[in-house]
């Protein structure tokens, strides 16, 4: 059994902060935090599932991704989820997906496109990526998420996420 995720709340709090920061950096993309000017990288936005899982193997197939997490050569599918609020991960515990390694589901309907961001997608990748074996989105999630982010979206984007989810609590 795993461990009980008691710092969601807070963690989806402070990452709603770092989305907003994004969403407010404008076509300059330029953001302060931590009385620290930076130049964000642009975001990307996809239009499809399609686009998401294409996504997803070229963040997995990227050099940096596999010589740092041990878990970027297991297989992970992505699928369009029914329904609009949360986009999720999972894995092999639920039936069918052993053999598969992990699934993202994303909602792609009309009110779901608030899923279709890169930064979102990060997430949900750096759970497959997660291989502490703690909560879902506890210190090692935490730590691969800023991982990921910094090597796909840069130094700029991890010090965002680092600075904010520090400033939240969130270790």
């Amino acid at each position: 059994m795993s461990e009980r995720d008691t710092g969601r709340a807070a963690f989806y709090a402070a990452e709603k902060l770092v989305h907003n920061l994004f969403d407010r950096a404008g076509t300059s993309h330029t953001a302060s935090i931590g009385g620290t000017t930076l130049t964000l990288p642009a975001e990307a936005k996809f239009a499809s599932v399609a686009s998401i899982t294409r996504y997803v193997g070229d963040v997995l197939a990227m050099p940096s991704v596999r010589s740092t997490f041990e878990r970027a050569d297991v297989p992970v599918t992505v699928r369009a989820r029914r329904g609009h609020r949360a986009a999720e991960y999972r894995t092999s515990g639920h039936p069918g997906l052993a053999e598969l390694g992990g699934e993202i589901a994303i909602p792609d309907s009309a009110a779901g496109t608030w899923a279709l961001r890169e930064l979102v997608v990060l997430h949900e990748l750096a759970h497959h990526l997660d291989a502490s074996g703690g909560p879902a989105h506890g210190r090692g999630f935490v730590d691969t998420l800023i991982t990921l982010v910094g090597l796909v979206l840069g130094p700029e984007a991890e010090f965002a996420y680092r600075v904010l989810l520090s400033d939240a609590g969130v270790r």
